[in-house]
């Protein structure tokens, strides 16, 4: 929906009269009879979990709202990624074969930018969300990559779609934090166990400058960008699906496998089974009928694309620090282990 405006904070976005005109679609054009809010979680967005209920209805609607909201000026400025994790859901979603949350409805105002998305409630139909602070076992990290192919495999929508950008590149280019100021937080306990080299955060920026140029020269796929285990469900029946599509990019696919594997595993597992999982990843994409590279090269891009996650990771602050802490060392691990920094040119 365009013409109806964006709520910039959550008592408007839960006021029954936007509601009703968000909500028509599964309301009938029934006004909204009662909310409540069922639970509330904040990250750099805001995610509330609620009820509804239709006059004329004793049915009881479990939905899920995402948007920047009761946010600062500078947190403010993330709204263009509400906008496009909108667009995800209206445009991308229907043509993979990507498990995810029932959109419900989106509300858009492109000039702002901003966007709040309205899902189906998936706690509610019982799935439950993965996180950071419970590994998976290699198994599990074999069954969700299928689902990271899945969407590697809707790359043909990058034709149509321009707006999807190689957000690696804007990273590099980006200041979302000095220097200085980063090389603070490495210094601390998200740093603690890494190697000093893979600690510089100037050694780190470079890095990611190298990466995404050279990226940019790879074959380029739909890339999920942020595929770390908190934004992965399980549904009721087991089966896993991917949320959070603010960081949806075009880039090489080895950006999402070396990110997802060394996130999702603990630091000795990913170390003995990464090579397997990588060659499952390359065989369901050949599956998919893409001509992947070679086990060496697949094996030199996934290496020196450890690099990514663990930039994203360095620069977070607005998440749990246990979570940041685990996620830095996990992925901080495989820059080393790989010699990523060598990979790219960097001493």
């Amino acid at each position: 929906m365009t013409k109806l405006s964006v709520p910039t904070t959550l008592d408007a976005a839960l006021d029954p009269a936007w509601l009703s005109q968000a909500l028509a679609g599964i309301g009938g054009g029934a006004p909204v009879e009662a909310v409540e809010r069922v639970e509330f979680i904040r990250t750099v967005a805001t995610k509330q979990r609620f009820t509804v209920r239709f006059a004329g209805s004793d049915t009881v609607h479990a939905l899920c709202l995402k948007g920047i909201l009761d946010v600062d000026d500078p947190a403010a400025q993330g709204g263009a990624t509400t906008v496009l994790e909108s667009d995800f859901y209206d445009r991308v979603a229907p043509h993979v074969s990507v498990r995810v949350p029932e959109r419900v409805a989106t509300v858009i105002d492109r000039e702002a930018p901003l966007g709040l998305l309205i899902m189906r409630d998936l706690v509610a139909g019982g799935a439950r969300f993965c996180t950071a602070l419970e590994a998976f076992t290699a198994d599990e990290a074999a069954a969700s990559l299928e689902q990271i192919a899945a969407l590697h495999a809707g790359r043909d929508l990058l034709t149509r779609y321009d707006w999807i950008a190689p957000r690696v590149a804007r990273l590099a280019q980006a200041t979302y934090i000095p220097i200085d100021t980063l090389q603070e937080m490495l210094d601390g306990p998200r740093g603690v166990g890494l190697p000093e080299p893979v600690r510089d955060a100037r050694r780190l920026v470079t890095g990611l400058k190298v990466l995404a140029e050279r990226d940019a020269g790879y074959e380029q796929f739909l890339v999920h960008g942020d595929s770390h285990a908190g934004n992965i469900f399980r549904t009721a029946q087991g089966a896993f699906g991917l949320i959070d599509w603010q960081l949806l990019q075009r880039g090489g696919w080895a950006l999402d496998l070396a990110y997802h594997i060394n996130a999702v595993l603990p630091v000795e597992v990913a170390e003995r089974e990464e090579r397997r999982l990588l060659g499952h990843y390359l065989g369901l994409m050949r599956a998919h009928g893409f001509a992947m590279p070679e086990a060496d090269e697949a094996w030199r891009r996934y290496r020196e694309a450890a690099l990514y996650g663990y930039y994203l990771w360095s620069i977070t602050r607005r998440v749990d620090p246990p979570i940041i802490e685990l996620f830095v060392n996990r992925l901080g691990n495989a820059v080393a282990r790989h010699e990523s920094h060598a990979l790219l040119g960097i001493g």
